[in-house]
């Protein structure tokens, strides 16, 4: 399939002569003045946008389906991700007892090997436990917390393969040889959930940490005299910054700020999607506790956020139209900015070797569609 009449993001920029050949789920071709093949299928899009599938680093569940249920629940996730226009994902773990996390892990190392022909990639886990501080557990059980311990992490994990990024507290004790070992083996290390001062979040970026999980959300917060985790991660141009765009668990002058200091370089539009995402209002679970979604919210009977019940669309949509994100920032945090986040080279973008699917907008910035080459 060529595609043509087209503005496309390659992930960085906007480029409006650009025409894009997708072949057997992947792009094989992109730039100016490619010709249509004979007998090749031309898509016209009228002048519409055309972005990389999304890249989502931080998502627990959707669809009535969560990581920690298993193989069938991970493999029926990437299916309905790529329909909404995903690239790549990183299924998400709640804390748990060391055997049930061993099996979602074990499950997302199956799903890696065997991926799903037309489904969202698996770009590995991202452990969001249970190396973290029962002080800001947020959604996550506290009971299960423990300092970070690298053999406990393999009793958890089987192998580094499967982990493309970890949350922890780098307060707690053992931190730093944790950090270092992870970062050595193709870990990426992420701050969250955690009573971190400003200063031990740079110690941690020292370390070789260097992405932070939601960021404002579950850890200290900023202060004109002790800026916290948000002061540091704004400030220190090591680190990647997830946010969570739903218009619940920031202000929209929160997310501006943000972006404003994190720029497109840094600022990674996340989910933290639980199971329903996609579903209507009701009853739930996270982590094996109830939760109630009311109002595109989702919340334990305490009250307490639960994840959330966004969608990457819909991420971007806010992004742009609640929060005047410029388009070009927006569509990169989005896309190649969470790829780059988690070290992968392939998906978030288009050129050559990118995965389907591709989204399609409107000019006004709503979503059109998804464009898959198949």
């Amino acid at each position: 399939m060529l595609i043509c009449n087209a503005v496309v993001f390659d992930g960085k920029e906007f480029h409006g002569d650009w025409r894009v050949r997708l072949e057997g789920g992947q792009v094989t071709g992109a730039g100016s003045g490619l010709p249509a093949a004979g007998g090749e299928e031309v898509l016209d899009l009228g002048g519409d946008y055309l972005l990389p599938g999304f890249v989502d680093v931080h998502i627990h569940a959707c669809a009535g389906m969560d990581t920690m249920r298993g193989e069938g629940d991970i493999r029926g996730m990437s299916r309905f991700l790529y329909t909404l226009g995903v690239a790549a994902f990183c299924p998400t773990t709640m804390s748990a007892a060391t055997e049930d996390v061993r099996r979602a892990m074990d499950a997302v190392r199956r799903v890696m090997r065997e991926p799903e022909a037309e489904g969202a990639r698996v770009l590995g886990a991202h452990m969001e436990a249970p190396f973290l501080s029962a002080k800001h557990a947020g959604a996550q059980r506290a009971e299960f917390f423990r300092d970070p311990d690298w053999d406990a992490f393999l009793e958890m994990a089987g192998d580094p393969f499967a982990v493309r990024l970890i949350t922890l507290a780098p307060e707690r004790k053992g931190s730093e040889a944790f950090i270092r070992k992870a970062r050595a083996a193709g870990v990426r290390v992420s701050v969250g959930h955690t009573d971190a001062s400003a200063e031990q979040v740079h110690r941690a970026g020292d370390w070789g940490a260097d992405h932070i999980t939601h960021t404002f959300n579950a850890q200290t917060p900023l202060h004109h005299r002790n800026p916290g985790v948000p002061g540091a991660a704004l400030t220190d141009g090591r680190f990647f910054c997830e946010v969570i765009c739903d218009g619940k668990h920031l202000h929209d002058d929160a997310v501006r700020l943000l972006v404003r200091c994190a720029g497109a370089g840094r600022a990674v539009a996340i989910t933290d999607a639980m199971e329903a995402a996609g579903m209507p209002d009701g009853e739930y679970a996270l982590g094996g506790q109830k939760v109630i979604v009311r109002d595109e919210a989702a919340r334990l009977e305490d009250g307490t956020l639960a994840g959330s019940v966004l969608t990457m669309p819909r991420a971007l949509e806010n992004l742009i139209l609640r929060c005047g994100i410029a388009p070009e920032t927006a569509c990169a945090m989005c896309t190649s900015t969470p790829a780059e986040s988690v070290g992968e080279n392939e998906a978030g973008r288009i050129r050559p070797g990118s995965p389907a699917p591709l989204t399609r907008w409107s000019r006004d910035w709503r979503m059109a569609g998804v464009v898959t080459g198949r």
